[in-house]
């Protein structure tokens, strides 16, 4: 891990805040001081602020841009998965609160807090999500309204909850759903007869995803973020 990110998980600092201290010589690596934000520490290293110790306690709540063919779970003999990304010292007890395709890219949200991610993935709380989507046609004004009014999925008794559709340009639309069936976003697109090219996930609830960060890239969710969600 890079001595600014752990400055800043280990902290409470922003990113900005843990890269200041360190430049200004308050950060410390091994009784050293250290004034390279980039320096990546060894899982051995002793590090402090201010001369106090710093460690990854207490529940851990992330966001991840997720690349394409990375697999949304903790371990896996055949792919890459989300936590293959991290440093090993970050990983310990986390999961993943909300799937995505190893296909779909985007945000990402991992904790070890199990009571949290309930609250995130369960049906009850209506938490929205909303995607970006490119499909293979235009929609049609029939479709957006067929989506927006919900609709029946193949081998699904229950229709959906009704969308939010809105039409960027061309093929490029907005989808926001309250659900998290199996494959849903692709399945509602088959549903009125288009097909989905490509898929990224830019929010859930409340959380948007950070456009700073790169494929791959994570960041510790701020208190506001994680509390809206809770």
């Amino acid at each position: 891990m890079r001595l600014d990110q752990f400055v800043a998980t280990s902290s409470g600092l922003s990113r900005k805040e843990a890269k200041r201290a360190i430049t200004r010589g308050r950060v410390t690596v091994d009784g050293q001081a250290c004034t390279a934000a980039n320096r990546h520490l060894s899982p051995e290293a002793r590090v402090a602020f201010a001369g106090e110790p710093l460690a990854l306690t207490g529940e851990r709540y992330l966001m991840m841009n997720k690349p394409a063919g990375v697999v949304s779970a903790t371990s896996d003999s055949d792919h890459p998965t989300a936590l293959d990304l991290l440093p090993a010292e970050l990983t310990r007890n986390l999961h993943i609160a909300g799937r995505l395709d190893a296909d779909t890219t985007g945000l990402l949200l991992l904790t070890t807090d199990g009571q949290w991610s309930h609250r995130v993935t369960s049906p009850r709380t209506d938490c929205h999500k909303t995607y970006r989507v490119t499909v293979s046609e235009p929609l049609t004004a029939a479709s957006v309204k067929a989506l927006e009014q919900g609709l029946q999925l193949h081998n699904d008794p229950r229709p959906t909850r009704p969308a939010r559709v809105q039409v960027l340009e061309g093929r490029i639309i907005d989808l926001t759903i309250s659900e998290g069936r199996y494959h849903q976003v692709k399945r509602m697109l088959a549903a009125v007869g288009n097909h989905v090219e490509d898929l990224h996930r830019l929010q859930i609830g409340a959380v948007v995803l950070d456009p700073d960060l790169e494929p791959g890239g994570y960041r510790e969710l701020t208190d506001a973020e994680r509390d809206s969600l809770g």
